[in-house]
């Protein structure tokens, strides 16, 4: 049984007192075990185990399990508390898109590493000028003897200043329409040419960063997919975005946006307000949107498992969990009162970051507004909105001066 094979190989690589919380289920207990374990080498050796992803091919790092025996692996893992926050745009985004269009070559040079953790990735998509309308991208690559030449400038790309490649989107023949003169790319993060320059966030960090490309080159066995198939290539990625940004594992249980339902009713507790009847109403609300919303990633996985990809259920739930996790994340503020805009350390107190990284949750991945075009158009069946450029050669479409 794969389940107890997993526990096994646990129990022998973690620390005796890890375990033991486990046993107990006390979640404070294997947080502290876990800050005395160096997380990466638990990681990779989770990864070069297969454990970190099960259902991959055993060739390409995997273990070769059916979906429904990944998801028990998933479960246990999720049991022992072992961290997954590392490389989710490798593991969730840059592997499914080189699963469907990778070549045999490139599936077995990339995704080992992705495994493993021994690799990082981003995504190079948006651009100053081309957000919402991810197609009207302006970066170039021209094609040069042994592969390609970009240049251009992206934005809003999470981790790119630690990350080892990029899932980059590139326009290769400005005389079709949008849609169809882009190519996708795999692109060296350490190459020449290559400028990352992080941007400060609301709470002081600076996970998102804009990235210039000038001059790289990218050779020809890094184009992922055919010349001009890239948004076909991009729609796999973004459809799986969406699935990596719902939240499948912060409403599973009882949490309520990563946080367990009990905290939120201790921190009502403490602050004298668990017989208040406005805030035992919103504690409510939000449990029964993260059950909603656990059961709407259930039916995606669902659909995967028997073999769609990921469609338009990826923006329902990526809709649902962001607005649910502001809402959860502005009750705590709300309850916390003045202590959630003063306090005596230097550092930003956990919720009140919490608080500020909320916000980005209805922008990154496509925002809330683009979330419900989605929904209005592919699951609804409303009409399209209108588009004057569709169709119409991209030199032609008028933009922005400089």
């Amino acid at each position: 049984m794969s389940v107890d094979e997993l526990s096994a190989w646990l129990a022998g690589r973690l620390p005796p007192e890890w375990i033991a919380a486990v046993e107990r289920d006390d979640v404070a207990a294997i947080r502290r075990a876990r800050a005395d374990v160096d997380t990466r080498s638990l990681l990779h050796d989770l990864g070069i185990a297969g454990w970190a992803t099960p259902d991959w091919p055993v060739e390409y790092g995997g273990r070769g399990l059916d979906r429904g025996a990944a998801r028990l692996v998933a479960a246990e893992l999720a049991r022992f508390g072992v961290p997954r926050q590392y490389n989710v745009i490798g593991l969730a985004m840059a592997a499914p898109t080189l699963l469907a269009f990778g070549t045999e070559t490139q599936k077995r040079h990339f995704l080992p590493a992705i495994a493993t953790y021994d690799h990082s990735w981003c995504q190079l998509f948006s651009e100053p000028g081309a957000g919402s309308d991810l197609a009207g991208l302006a970066t170039r690559a021209v094609p040069v003897e042994g592969g390609w030449l970009v240049n251009g400038q992206k934005v809003w790309s999470s981790m790119a200043h630690e990350a080892d490649f990029g899932l980059l989107l590139a326009r290769t023949d400005p005389s079709l329409p949008k849609h169809d003169g882009l190519s996708y790319f795999v692109l060296d993060m350490h190459a020449p040419g290559v400028d990352v320059r992080p941007l400060r966030q609301l709470n002081g960090d600076a996970e998102f960063n804009e990235v210039f490309l000038t001059n790289v080159f990218v050779p020809a066995e890094h184009l992922l997919g055919r010349v001009g198939d890239g948004w076909r290539v991009a729609l796999t990625t973004l459809q799986n975005e969406r699935s990596a940004l719902s939240g499948a594992g912060s409403v599973s249980g009882s949490n309520i946006g990563g946080l367990k339902a009990g905290q939120l009713l201790s921190l009502a507790r403490e602050r004298g307000r668990d017989h208040d009847p406005r805030t035992r109403d919103q504690i409510a609300a939000r449990l029964i949107d993260a059950y909603l919303l656990r059961a709407g990633n259930a039916r995606a996985a669902l659909i995967r498992s028997l073999g769609h990809s990921a469609g338009a259920e990826g923006a329902v739930t990526k809709l649902m969990s962001a607005e649910h996790n502001k809402r959860v994340q502005a009750l705590v503020m709300d309850l916390l009162g003045a202590d959630g805009i003063a306090w005596l350390s230097d550092a930003t107190p956990p919720p009140v970051n919490g608080f500020l990284r909320a916000q980005a949750n209805t922008i990154e991945g496509g925002t809330s507004e683009i979330m419900r075009n989605v929904i209005g158009e592919r699951v609804l069946g409303l009409p399209r909105e209108p588009d004057a450029s569709r169709g119409v050669p991209w030199t032609d479409i008028p933009r922005a001066a400089k």
